[in-house]
């Protein structure tokens, strides 16, 4: 399985990686290495994966590497073990550069708010015009901790994060659902309902109509 820092090294102890390219099918294919022999002695690359052995990439405590395939070349020894190592060290260096390093938050595991205040639902109202399932919303949590000037398949301003809205929710211990007609605000330990509101009521909310007008319940 590929993980985070993902290489291909060569009999050489020529490296191959990329920030934010994981999979080493992908990797290979910026190559001209064929995958054509079983026999270890013939291999002309091998797979390297380097992980945090606490698996927490936000607060790793050390970094293990390992070939990532059934059969270790014959050849992989130290060498190729140190350029893999100054390549991941590369790789931290660029990584550094665009991640936001904070403590990783479950939603489920901290008190909501007592009540779900109209500051609350304006945040659901405004996550609601660029996401919609549970999904997206642990997408847009998991993009809170790195830096891009840009996100594709939405329009924002360069340089703001356009997700925000339910990543506030989300560090409040408030995590949207959509099912396709009621907005819902889940939380505690057994992520009940604590607030739900009609997607037509919500979107009222953004053509200027007040909190009143929309009989908004919680």
């Amino acid at each position: 399985m590929c993980r985070a820092f993902s290489c291909i090294v060569d009999q050489v102890a020529k490296v191959t990686w990329k920030l934010g390219v994981d999979s080493h099918t992908n990797l290979l294919a910026k190559t001209s290495y064929k995958d054509d022999t079983a026999d270890p002695a013939l291999m002309t690359f091998a797979r390297v994966e380097i992980t945090p052995n606490n698996g927490n990439y936000a607060e790793p405590n050390a970094w293990r590497l390992t070939v990532d395939q059934a059969i270790t070349p014959a050849w992989f020894g130290l060498k190729h073990r140190e350029a893999a190592n100054i390549a991941h060290k590369k790789w931290l260096a660029k990584l550094d550069k665009i991640i936001v390093r904070k403590k990783i938050v479950h939603p489920f595991k901290i008190a909501p708010p007592v009540e779900v205040t109209k500051k609350h639902i304006n945040m659901l109202r405004k996550w609601a015009s660029v996401g919609a399932s549970v999904g997206d919303s642990v997408g847009a949590y998991a993009g809170s901790f790195f830096i891009l000037p840009v996100w594709k398949y939405v329009k924002h301003p360069r340089g703001k994060y356009p997700f925000a809205p339910c990543v506030q929710l989300w560090e409040l211990g408030l995590v949207p659902s959509f099912d396709g007609k009621v907005w819902r605000l889940h939380g505690g330990e057994k992520a009940v309902v604590l607030f739900e509101i009609t997607a037509e009521k919500l979107h009222g909310l953004s053509a200027g109509k007040t909190f009143a007008d929309c009989r908004v319940k919680s």
